[in-house]
């Protein structure tokens, strides 16, 4: 760099990418799943024989694609980097049949970095399948989603998932002194002030990319507005504000105003008052929180907290969900928002959560019993030899299609778990299930969990 040149202007790339990890003892937190021995420890290793594919899941910016490309730069592997979202079934086979005859012709291993696998369809994640069972490439995938839902399950059990934390705020304080005294990074050019890096870390939300680029905006300012010449150049928490959105500062997505926006959200939609869930849903919305899961909380309160006292509750929150998917913001704010006001003015009940909740509750104190010979299954040879299915009362038969039969093992006959309220439409369900119990249930009393 020439002298007097700035770190600012010298260097195109942003400061994100310039303070990438070159090697994993520069990677920020993450510390339990880099100690010696660890499986990304030894794929890290130079000559290493450990061939193990990794899913690696967790929030953006807690360096997914950092250990990737640490790993690849301090084993000897060749690395090939893949994008699911620009990545088609003809690229990964492409790179499999690369991979097989580096390994066979030239004894190189290959490591494949797929960013955003959730991205993938099914088509384009079976065609991984081939290369990583036989050991052609070792995977590293990342994916922000959960990979029990967006990873089909062949490439899930042949691959170790380990889950990345967001980075602690001692994480990011040291990053942040990486990147403010590294030559590559701002090269001692500037002093963060001590309410400067709070307002930063508080912003970040164990996000490390989001950090650096904090600190970069709020750099550029500094040096845009100030009067003096000097070789360090203060940054204040008013540069920092001036560089964010001053909303996201008041909000931190990692911290006690996240978790007490939301469980005021929550708690208004439960408490029926749906200006007060509009509110704190526009709170949100200001500071940017992920749409996703306030559409993951819809979904849990219309099950939770309505339930059955209005059965359509359910599907108005997942058709919110899914619109928010389809559409994204900001135009996702409006069925956000549709779908809390139905929420919020629905009749309310939890007595489906509560019987789920009390029924597990036996099963783990092992209040189980088998099930009755007349349950069991028919169907195969030999089942009716056992007697399975021997007496069993088809309801269909009866006209009124219901019939006096034991459902329930011996051990728990007569026990109730749900019991409907008198709200919205489980005061019909409640009519219902009586007359139902007084047919099912004739000969023995029922007695609800306790």
């Amino acid at each position: 760099m020439a002298q007097g040149e700035s770190t600012l202007g010298g260097n195109t790339a942003p400061l994100a990418v310039r303070m990438r990890p070159r090697n994993l003892g520069e990677i920020a937190g993450q510390e339990k799943l880099l100690t010696a021995g660890s499986p990304l420890h030894a794929l890290a290793q130079p000559g290493s024989t450990s061939s193990v594919s990794v899913i690696l899941w967790g929030p953006p910016g807690t360096g997914k694609t950092s250990l990737a490309h640490a790993i690849a730069a301090s084993s000897d592997r060749r690395c090939v980097e893949l994008s699911a979202v620009t990545a088609g079934v003809k690229d990964v086979r492409s790179v499999m049949d690369e991979a097989q005859n580096q390994r066979d012709l030239y004894g190189v291993r290959t490591l494949l970095f797929l960013d955003e696998i959730h991205r993938f369809s099914k088509a384009q994640q079976d065609a991984l399948l081939p290369g990583v069972e036989n050991g052609w490439v070792t995977l590293i995938a990342a994916t922000t989603e959960n990979p029990s839902f967006s990873v089909v399950t062949p490439l899930l059990s042949r691959s170790l998932l380990l889950r990345l934390e967001p980075l602690t705020d001692d994480a990011l304080v040291s990053l942040i002194e990486r990147a403010l005294t590294e030559p590559y990074g701002l090269n001692n050019e500037f002093l963060l002030e001590e309410d400067a890096s709070q307002a930063i870390i508080r912003f970040a939300s164990g996000d490390a990319r989001r950090v650096l680029t904090s600190l970069e905006a709020a750099a550029s300012i500094a040096q845009q507005t100030s009067k003096k010449k000097s070789k360090q150049l203060n940054i204040s928490a008013e540069h920092v504000a001036a560089a964010v959105d001053s909303a996201l500062l008041r909000y931190d997505r990692n911290g006690d105003e996240h978790y007490d926006v939301i469980s005021a959200f929550i708690k208004s939609i439960r408490g029926s008052d749906p200006d007060a869930a509009i509110h704190y849903l526009a709170r949100m919305i200001a500071a940017g929180e992920d749409p996703r899961f306030i559409a993951r909380r819809l979904v849990i309160s219309a099950s939770e907290d309505i339930g059955l006292a209005d059965p359509h509750a359910l599907s108005v929150a997942t058709a919110a969900a899914e619109a928010v998917a389809f559409i994204g913001m900001p135009e996702g704010r409006i069925p956000l928002a549709e779908a809390t006001v139905y929420l919020a003015t629905a009749p309310k009940s939890n007595a489906a959560y509560l019987a789920i909740d009390a029924a597990l509750s036996d099963v783990k104190a092992g209040k189980t019993g088998v099930v009755p010979i007349h349950l069991r299954d028919s169907h195969y040879s030999g089942a009716k030899k056992l007697g399975h299915g021997k007496g069993y009362l088809y309801p269909h038969d009866n006209p009124l299609g219901v019939v006096q039969q034991q459902y329930l093992p011996d051990s728990l006959k007569g026990r109730i778990y749900y019991d409907p309220t008198e709200h919205g439409s489980e005061r019909d369900i409640r009519a219902r299930l009586e007359k139902l119990r007084a047919i099912t249930r004739r000969d023995s009393p029922s007695t609800k969990n306790s």
